[in-house]
This record gives structure tokens, sequence and C-alpha cells, in this order.
């Protein structure tokens, strides 16, 4: 029963792998055709850009640590290298959450309705509010990147005192233990702010369908439309990284239940699920991303059952 399962877990997390990177590929390939075409790429084509590349350095740094923690455990590694591994994955999963907390922010600013003057003057300021707070994000990953180092440093100095060698090997996952929770404290901000902007949409659609009642308009416009479509983007957002923080902290304090190797499987599965699964709901989000998307199934399928594709 058990080689069932652990069959089942590895090939779920190989498929996951792979349509991970073949989504964000996608996202990234579709935005670069488009700058070749126009010559301009818009605001959020850039974001939707940066974070697929962010998000494909995320899943080659966590099949990375996954060689190294799970299928190579004594494999003996340096400081360096040890150092270069971890750093790697807290610079992508940053960028991968910040700019999906961008996004938030993006269609909060611009979907809401609200009277109030400070609101108006940052609805009116989209693209520069999102540029600071990328700006503001990179001095949270200095510290973060600071306080990960000095973890390391010490960490390892303590295991070369112990084990008399200036080599680590299975050790590696005893060094991650603290960074994984360092790295879940600095992502709390950003985490933080999604939630209030889906608190803030729901308050916003709400109102607005309260207005429409009040006005005897019908029960869907584009407003509510483009509200409940931001909705949905934010709120699996939410549960994705929910569920991949708790799976991180599951390492983080349950370290003997983890040693299990069905359970480890179960939780880098549901860790990868989050840069993976993301990247669709993203591209089924974006009408032009769906729309070539779209295209390119129709593509294959009329290739795979030998018709030509219409209008080709």
């Amino acid at each position: 029963m058990n080689g069932v399962i652990r069959y089942i877990l590895l090939t779920t997390l190989n498929v996951e792998f792979i349509m991970g990177y073949l989504g964000n590929a996608f996202t990234v390939l579709v935005n670069i055709m488009e700058w070749a075409k126009r010559r301009k790429i818009s605001f959020i084509d850039q974001i939707f850009t940066t974070l697929a590349i962010s998000r494909i350095g995320l899943l080659v740094s966590l099949i990375e640590s996954l060689f190294v923690s799970e299928w190579y455990p004594d494999t003996i590694l340096t400081r360096r290298r040890v150092k270069q591994i971890i750093i790697f994955w807290v610079v992508t999963n940053h960028f991968s959450i910040w700019l999906a907390t961008c996004l938030s922010i993006f269609y909060f600013l611009k979907i809401s309705n609200f009277s109030n003057s400070i609101f108006l003057h940052l609805k009116c300021r989209v693209k520069k509010v999102v540029s600071v707070t990328i700006l503001a994000s990179l001095l949270l990953l200095f510290l973060n990147i600071l306080v990960t180092n000095t973890h390391i440093d010490v960490l390892i100095d303590e295991i070369q005192i112990n084990t008399f060698y200036n080599a680590l090997s299975s050790n590696y996952t005893q060094v991650s233990r603290l960074v994984l929770l360092t790295n879940t404290i600095f992502t709390l901000i950003p985490f933080t702010v999604s939630l209030t902007m889906f608190l803030l949409l729901i308050f916003s659609l709400w109102r607005h369908l309260k207005n429409m009642q009040r006005n005897a308009e019908g029960s869907r416009d584009v407003s509510t439309t483009a509200h409940v479509k931001a909705l949905q983007m934010v709120v699996t957002f939410l549960l994705l990284y929910t569920v991949f923080s708790l799976s991180f902290l599951v390492q983080v304090f349950n370290m003997e239940f983890q040693q299990k190797h069905s359970v480890a499987l179960l939780l880098w599965t549901t860790e990868v699920a989050f840069p993976s699964g993301h990247s669709y709901v993203l591209i089924l989000g974006n009408t032009r991303l769906r729309q070539a998307f779209l295209s390119m199934v129709w593509w294959l399928r009329c290739r795979l059952s030998g018709a030509e594709p219409s209008g080709s």
C-alpha cells in the first residue's frame, strides 16, 4: 500500500513540476511575443511576466531542495553550497509572493469604488503605488537574506563543532528548519496585504450591488463581473499560499513526523501546487492570455487529430 501511495505522490509531483514550468513559460513567451510585436508592454503584463519568471525560479529551487533533502540526503554539501540553495529559494519565493500581492493591489485599486480621498488619490496612481510596494519589499528581502545568512552560519558552526568535520550531509534539513520559519514570518506581511485587499474588494462589491438594487438596475453589469473576477484571483492566491505555508510549517514543527517518506512527498506535492497551479489561475483570469492558451490548445488538438487548424 505504501508503495502505491508513494508512486501516486511521485507521479503527481512530477506532473505538477512539468505543468508549472509549462504554464509559467507560456506566460513569459506570450508576453515577450506581444512586446516584440507592438514594441511595448503594459504594466500589468510586466508584472505577469516577472511573476512567471520568479515562479520558474521557485520551481527550480524547490526541485533542487527536494533532490538534496529527500532523494540524496547523504550528499556532502559545503557551507557555500548550502547558502546558495537556501538564498536562491528565499529570493525566488519572495518575488513569487510579493508580485502576486502587487497583482492584488492592482486589481483592488482598478476595480473598487470608494469615495475616500486617499483611495481616489491612490487609484489615480496605481502604477506608482505598485512600484513603491515592490521597492519596499526589496528592503524586507535584504533583511530576510541577512537574518537567513546569519542563521545558516550559526547552525553550520554548531553542526561542525558537534560532528568534527567541515562538510554537511543530512544536516541540511536541520539547517533549513529555522530558515523556513524565518521566511514564513517575513511573508506574513504580503499575505496580510492580500487578505486586506480581498476583504476590501468584498466590501466594494457589496456596496456596488446595494446601489444597483436601489437604482433598480440589472443584477449583473461590467463592474460586478470585474469584482467577481478579481475576487476569484485573490482568493485563489490566498488559498494556495495558505496551503503552501502550512506545508512548510509542518516541516518546521514536526520533523520526526515528516521523516516518513510518504508524508514528506505529500508535503512537497502541496508546496509545488502553489507556483504551478496559480500560474493557470492567472492565465485563465487574463483575457489575452486565456485566448492565447485556448488557441494553443485548439491548435494542438487539430495537430493530434490530423486536421488542419481553421484559419491557418
